[in-house]
């Protein structure tokens, strides 16, 4: 069977282009091996599921390894804990691997609990057989539970939680499983919340005894590397397989399913088409642009999930917005509850004790998201549209009519607006105004390493070449010519000779305009609104 990237489902390394996960499992073990109970927490499409085979595969000799999915559980099964025990029997007398080491006795009791629809059962029937496997079976037993966000809102899945508690603290009288591995986009505090929303439950839950799991799911440019070093193997494409993966680890920062999208595009809708006749054409930063951008035009679960919650949550909206249009600095704060959903949806990351958005993929398609809401209706977006022609020629962008066009376009509509408002809006018209004449046929992204209140660095891709503009409030002739030295420094890194500033300046005796100078060899075209 030929491998191939894959983004549905977890993964399988028999059938699947996937990085290599025995450091991770090695880590994991050693959790188990010391009885530890813990959960593991990531957003939507984050690998937990493929984490959990493989693990249930490393862990087969040593182990007798419960792997369940609360996913296959119906609702109806937690209407009560009669119906839940049935449930949770059910999976268990249905599961090949557990039956092999069950004894009869135990098989019976388990058929009897599903099979029984008159009877009641009690989480304390189920604990009791369960014990006695324990006791019985020839290894230690795991149990690990996948999807537990499925169990939300049911005070039963609460009970039963507190049952795998109370054995734990008593293993020292009470043989119980060896380990407990619960797996979701929610740990189980903020299902707590869910399910109890008083005070007296809200905090004192019943997980308390499970240990932080600080194992890294995220995929390093190194662990990117490996996999297209195998893919590799059986493509002879001839790629720079260590650039590659450092593209790809820069624009998704290793969350898994973002890193076999790229992948996949390139791989299969990239090579084979007029402009990327072969693979080796496509597996190119040329190539990899042109599957960014068109991942960014593509409709995707997790991109789904991460807008549908934005459009459902005001404050988290609001925190988004702050960070990418505002260009300000939020300190991370464990506590707060806004900064909270966004880390466990992963839509955001702790940078340095900041708040920044996940990775760049995200950000773009957040950004083309905000100003879809305002694209159709803002005067700005109109006077681009119609002049969008006018700025491409031979297929590049000619950045000092646009620069040209939009400060008089700014300073026609907007000239007279309050200085805090277009402070905290400039840079996002300035997006607006490139939306329609690049129109995915280009894309951009802000360099996260230059955010702030002050300085923004915004790349503009469009068909292979890359234009660096800098958005910066203007602060002076010495902050000035400071960022001209950091954009000359940028364009450096990006091996490019021309860049552009664009500087919003809120002086009465301003002077608007364009200026183009030369600095270190680079060119620089400056304007000023």
């Amino acid at each position: 069977m030929e491998k191939y990237f894959n983004v549905t489902g977890s993964c399988d390394s028999r059938e699947h282009y996937m990085v290599d996960l025995l450091g991770r499992l090695e880590k994991i073990k050693k959790m188990i091996d010391d009885g530890k109970y813990f959960t593991v927490n990531r957003g939507r499409q984050y690998g937990k599921t493929t984490m959990l085979k493989a693990l249930a595969r490393y862990l087969e000799e040593e182990y007798i390894v419960v792997n369940m999915d609360f996913q296959l559980m119906d609702h109806s099964d937690y209407k009560s804990i009669s119906s839940f025990v049935k449930a949770f029997a059910g999976n268990l007398i249905t599961n090949r691997n557990c039956q092999k080491y069950m004894s009869d006795e135990i098989k019976e009791e388990l058929k009897n609990m599903r099979k029984y629809s008159d009877r009641s059962f009690t989480l304390a029937d189920l604990f009791y057989l369960l014990n006695q496997w324990c006791s019985e079976a020839q290894k230690p037993i795991v149990l690990m539970i996948d999807e537990v966000d499925q169990a939300s809102n049911n005070q039963v899945f609460l009970d039963f939680l507190s049952q795998l508690r109370g054995y734990y603290l008593n293993r020292e009288n009470i043989i119980t499983f060896q380990s407990v591995i619960l797996a979701g986009v929610h740990d189980v505090r903020n299902l707590r919340q869910k399910i109890r929303p008083d005070m007296e439950h809200k905090h004192n839950g019943p997980w308390n005894i499970a240990t932080k799991f600080e194992v890294d799911m995220s995929f390093s440019s190194e662990d990117i590397s490996g996999m297209l070093k195998e893919y590799e193997k059986e493509n002879n494409t001839g790629m720079n397989i260590d650039e590659m993966a450092k593209l790809i680890y820069d624009y998704t920062s290793g969350y898994p399913v973002l890193v076999s999208g790229l992948c996949k595009f390139i791989d299969e809708e990239i090579a084979g088409t007029e402009r990327f006749a072969t693979k080796k054409s496509a597996w190119t930063k040329a190539g990899f642009l042109e599957a960014e951008k068109k991942m960014m035009s593509e409709r995707m679960p997790l991109f789904e999930s991460l807008i549908n919650k934005l459009e459902d949550d005001e404050a988290l909206r609001s925190l988004i917005h702050m960070i990418l249009f505002e260009g300000k600095s939020v300190p991370f704060n464990p506590d707060d509850a806004v900064i909270n959903t966004a880390m466990i949806y992963g839509f955001a990351k702790n940078k340095e004790n900041i708040v920044c958005v996940a990775n760049r993929l995200f950000e773009t398609r957040i950004y083309n998201w905000f100003l879809s809401l305002e694209i159709t209706t803002n005067k700005i977006t109109e006077v681009s549209l119609l002049d969008k022609n006018y700025f491409i020629k031979d297929g590049n962008l000619d950045m000092k009519k646009i620069l040209t066009s939009f400060v008089k376009a700014f300073n026609d509509i907007y000239g007279s607006r309050p200085e805090k408002f277009l402070e905290e809006t400039g840079r996002k018209y300035f997006m607006l105004y490139m939306r329609p004449i690049i129109n995915w046929t280009g894309n951009y992204y802000i360099e996260s390493r230059t955010r702030d209140n002050r300085r923004t660095d915004m790349i503009i891709d469009y068909l292979g070449k890359q234009y660096i503009v800098e958005l910066k409030i203007w602060r002076g002739e010495e902050y000035n010519s400071r960022g001209e030295e950091q954009l000359i420094g940028y364009l450096e890194d990006y091996g490019v000779d021309e860049g552009y500033m664009l500087s919003f300046n809120f002086n009465k005796d301003k002077k608007s305009g364009i200026n183009t100078m030369i600095i270190n060899e680079k060119t620089i075209v400056e304007a000023v609104v």
